[in-house]
């Protein structure tokens, strides 16, 4: 089962070909083109790197937000029109979502946050729990919008090992983190469609 996954919630383009078994190809990009330039071409390049046929793919997933709105807007248009042109499901995945499959392990407390502008951050808690079919992923506190610096006071003297994602961050690199608390690395940060794939096959295997 091989799907196409398209990522365009932030200044991020990402567009990937996976399956359960791999990710056979992804091309992520943050730079001055927009999503507008460089999405199609970027589909068009991960299916033939793939190998894969448009007539073979299984499904569409999409990154649905929160994030850039023009961004989003884009993404969702291109996945709609193949997935009705194409006759095959379309699986939309939350960002916030997406992100908290870069990490995939128990014991951590994964707070996924996008910039809401202002100085509010758009942020989910989620951790991974083992179950009879393995690790399922489980949110913890709700989606919610708040000032980045309450977020952070609210995660002061966590029990567990809090993993911060997304881009809240990028231009925030300084900020004091509360004891316990660490930024992911860069490329385990910002959104990639492989991680919307990976979240999108688990919903679509449910039907």
């Amino acid at each position: 089962m091989s799907i196409l996954s398209i990522d365009t919630s932030s200044q991020v383009s990402s567009v990937a070909v996976l399956s359960a078994e791999r990710v056979a190809a992804e091309l992520s990009m943050q730079g001055a083109l927009t999503h507008s330039e460089t999405l199609m071409p970027h589909i068009g390049m991960a299916l033939e790197m793939a190998r894969v046929k448009k007539e073979e793919l299984d499904g569409i997933a999409v990154s649905i937000g929160p994030g850039s709105f023009t961004g989003l807007r884009i993404g969702l248009a291109a996945a709609k029109m193949m997935a009705y042109a194409l006759h095959i499901p379309l699986i939309a995945v939350p960002t916030l979502e997406a992100l908290a499959h870069h990490t995939i392990c128990e014991g951590v407390r994964l707070v996924p946050m996008m910039d809401a502008q202002k100085g509010n951050v758009y942020a989910q808690e989620f951790v991974w729990e083992a179950g009879a079919d393995g690790l399922t992923l489980r949110e913890m506190h709700p989606l919610v919008i708040l000032p980045l610096s309450e977020v952070l006071a609210g995660l002061a003297g966590a029990q567990q090992p809090v993993l911060l994602l997304g881009d809240a961050m990028q231009k925030k690199t300084s900020t004091p983190l509360p004891s316990g608390v660490r930024l992911a690395p860069i490329h385990a940060r910002m959104p990639r469609a492989a991680c919307v794939g990976l979240a999108a096959l688990t919903r679509l295997a449910r039907g």
